[in-house]
């Protein structure tokens, strides 16, 4: 399945749907991405934008974005749990810290290196920002 490429780097469906299960949590704000699974949406990325998409509070209190003036669309909003995130190589490397040691090339993509109680930890990754994610995970694991 060939997956549209964004116009800001973010992590890979397949990346955000694990930091998702590993507990990395999500305000959604203005110029975030994210992607709809199970929805037969797969191929599409979306933006929280002014214009047409909008995150709002429901009378529970859980988080609903909403999709306003696209008369083509059925889908009026969804809950914030039923989309993924998609974090971009600049968030995912904030989460990141102090630990973050480096980022460099390597061959076939990326090597992010990070502290881990003292001890230097790289994981690498076909994208700058999966490698980013991939040490977030290490941390996340590690319990840093």
């Amino acid at each position: 399945m060939t997956r549209r490429v964004q116009s800001a780097p973010t992590v890979s469906f397949e990346m955000a749907t694990r930091l998702r299960a590993a507990g990395l949590t999500w305000n959604p704000a203005r110029f975030d991405f994210f992607h709809i699974p199970d929805r037969h949406l797969d191929d599409q990325v979306f933006v929280v934008a002014d214009l047409s998409v909008d995150v709002q509070r429901l009378a529970d209190g859980i988080a609903a974005i909403t999709f306003n003036g696209a008369v083509e669309w059925s889908l009026d909003y969804i809950l914030q749990q039923d989309v993924v995130w998609m974090p971009t190589e600049t968030a995912i490397r904030e989460r990141l810290g102090s630990h973050l040691r480096s980022l460099e090339t390597t061959g076939d993509g990326y090597r992010c290196t990070v502290d881990l109680d003292g001890e230097s930890v790289a994981v690498d990754a076909a994208t700058a920002a999966d490698a980013y994610a991939e040490a977030w995970l290490r941390l996340r694991a590690a319990g840093a």
